[in-house]
């Protein structure tokens, strides 16, 4: 039996929605700087104004918003939300859980910072402001990773946003300070001492 064209289509379409809602929640997910529409609507091969619509539908998804649609189910308030921030969007935790996270991340997470932590934590100190990208130049090496676990762990903070690539800068926090038993990064060593030629982005720094 031949498959009536239309009611294909239109179960195509009605398909196809929630699968672009769940591929850009995926991409979001993991993003550490705010994304474009453009940015996004290129990494799932969707048009621009598709993606748009389908931002505006997570977003009412994440807050708990009734859907339109009677015949989709209710949805709760996440404790999470999608926020728009320097021209792009980006999946932050609502601001109500501030003082549970940082009690868990203090209290319940390993203390101990890995190799890795230590060295992009240490170049965001003798740098900051500096973004994200720059630092994996730096390192020659991904930080994003790191870059959220030192976020969670209250060492470093979003300083600022370049206003022409929408790329946020990091700078370390006073915690940072009161860990090390200083009172100012002026207090921290100078790096000349040790390193033979200035290389690998410090070397403007005496």
């Amino acid at each position: 039996m031949t498959p009536d064209p239309t009611t294909t289509t239109e179960t195509v379409t009605a398909d196809a929605a929630p699968r672009l809602d769940r591929k850009l929640e995926a991409l979001l997910m993991v993003a550490d700087e705010p994304q474009s529409l453009a940015l996004l609507a290129t990494a799932v091969a969707c048009p621009v104004a598709e993606v748009r619509v389908s931002v505006a539908r997570l977003v009412a998804d994440f807050d708990g918003v009734p859907p339109s649609d009677a015949a989709q189910p209710a949805t709760v308030r996440r404790g999470f939300e999608l926020r728009e921030v320097a021209g792009g969007w980006r999946i932050y935790v609502r601001a109500e859980h501030d003082d549970l996270l940082s009690d868990f991340v203090l209290t319940q997470n390993p203390s101990k910072l890995s190799q890795a932590a230590l060295e992009t934590l240490a170049v965001i100190a003798y740098k900051q402001p500096i973004s994200r990208g720059s630092v994996a130049s730096i390192r020659a090496v991904n930080v994003d990773s790191v870059v959220r676990t030192l976020l969670g762990r209250g060492l470093i903070t979003e300083a600022s946003t370049d206003a022409e690539t929408g790329a946020i800068n990091y700078a370390t926090t006073d915690l940072l300070l009161r860990q090390l038993g200083i009172n100012s990064l002026d207090e921290l060593p100078l790096l000349s001492p040790l390193l033979s030629d200035g290389a690998n982005g410090f070397e403007d720094l005496r």
